[in-house]
């Protein structure tokens, strides 16, 4: 996955008892009563683990033959030539693609590697290839001159990283300070998180669905027989995202841009907890406000006038079908009162305590938006701010 920031948490909803002292710390409206979730029996820390473990290992092997075969002069070429395009490059489409023996030989390595990483990810064999390619950094491009033979790395997870490993065509290790960016250029193999996280929503929503759970994106009305929804078929009111700006910057150099997505939560009309993803993935860096005029909330899917948005990163190796599970587990034993009650609490609280160090990161969250709510509104955890207004979306 493409990141280069980390958002220390979680916006994922996943159920385990992560520890709730620790929880405390994010602030939150104390004068509103919090959800209490029954027990869980979430998707175990172990896990979350396994699935890191499984793409760093995939990652790795993959850096480690691609350093290899640069060997050969041409197919060196051919990747460098690609590498320069200022873009990610599919290392799927790049091996199927060259006419060298050094890069036919790849071909079905490539593949199985994206495999081995859609299953860990709890993704379907549909998402295709994942694997990418890019420069460590675009300075580097200025070193990668013809005949260099550059290092190829994997990209390292978990923002403390303080050292990254690459490989030469040699085969012998380079280990690299993942905090400073090294002079010589180097590859970096990595997943496209984009093409990920968009896949991870669809398994999200899906399995929140089968769950029990109303879920969907927050760009789709739901259909149902109540007033309020059915003037969706006339249009809708949206909470519209103007700006943005995210602070904490922690990534390593070699981890790339952040995938940043959202999960916002309420209660739909059938007195069901409600959850709709929300992609945004041009949040790549902090310290950086973005404009995208994006629609986040869709408040003909709410019961009440008030729901929640928790943001994440995602990290490559989340298991977004466990994740799922685990949001599911926690949410189902959360009823409808009669009245507007926050979830943020809830989700957090079912993610197991491996999230918040190696896979998807906890970036902040929002407590009790409103539909008709205006102006700059920051985050419980200081870590960034919102312009949001009230926008009306007019039926065709």
């Amino acid at each position: 996955m493409n990141r280069s920031i980390t958002w220390r948490g979680a916006l994922s909803l996943v159920a385990c008892a992560a520890t709730v002292a620790a929880l405390q710390g994010l602030a939150s409206p104390s004068a509103v009563a919090r959800p209490e979730a029954a027990p869980a029996a979430a998707a175990p820390a172990s896990s979350a683990a396994s699935a890191s473990s499984t793409v760093s290992r995939a990652e790795a092997r993959t850096a480690r033959s691609l350093a290899a075969s640069l060997a050969d002069p041409v197919w060196r070429a051919q990747v460098r030539s690609a590498a320069l395009s200022g873009h990610d490059v599919d290392l799927s489409a790049l091996t199927a693609a060259s006419t060298t023996p050094a890069g036919r030989a790849l071909e079905a390595q490539v593949s199985a590697a994206d495999q081995r990483i859609a299953a860990a990810k709890g993704l379907g064999k549909d998402v295709g290839s994942l694997l990418r390619l890019r420069l460590g950094t675009q300075a580097m491009a200025a070193g990668l001159r013809p005949g260099t033979v550059p290092l190829v790395a994997a990209a390292v997870t978990g923002g403390k990283a303080s050292t990254a490993t690459a490989y030469d065509a040699q085969g012998r290790t380079h280990t690299l300070d993942a905090r400073t960016a090294p002079k010589q250029a180097v590859y970096v193999i990595d997943i496209d998180g984009t093409k990920a996280a968009a896949a991870g929503m669809s398994v999200i929503n899906r399995t929140l669905q089968a769950a029990g759970l109303d879920a969907g994106t927050s760009a789709a009305p739901k259909s149902a027989a109540t007033d309020r929804a059915a003037a969706a078929t006339s249009g809708y009111w949206a909470t519209k995202l103007d700006a943005v700006y995210l602070t904490d910057d922690e990534e390593p150099w070699i981890e790339g841009d952040a995938e940043i997505y959202s999960l916002v939560s309420g209660f739909g009309w059938d007195g069901k907890v409600r959850v709709d993803s929300v992609d945004m993935p041009y949040l790549d860096n902090d310290h950086h406000t973005y404009y995208p005029n994006q629609l986040v909330i869709n408040w003909s899917n709410y019961k009440y006038d008030a729901a929640d948005l928790v943001m994440m990163e995602s990290d490559s190796g989340q298991n977004y079908q466990s994740l799922a599970i685990a949001i599911a587990d926690a949410l189902l034993y959360i009823t409808d009162n009669g009245a507007y009650q926050p979830l943020v609490d809830a989700i957090l609280n079912a993610i197991p305590s491996a999230w918040y160090t190696n896979d998807d990161d906890y970036v902040d969250s929002w407590y009790t938006i409103t539909e008709q709510e205006s102006g700059t509104i920051h985050g419980a955890r200081g870590n960034g701010w919102m312009t949001i207004e009230p926008y009306w979306v007019a039926g065709l």
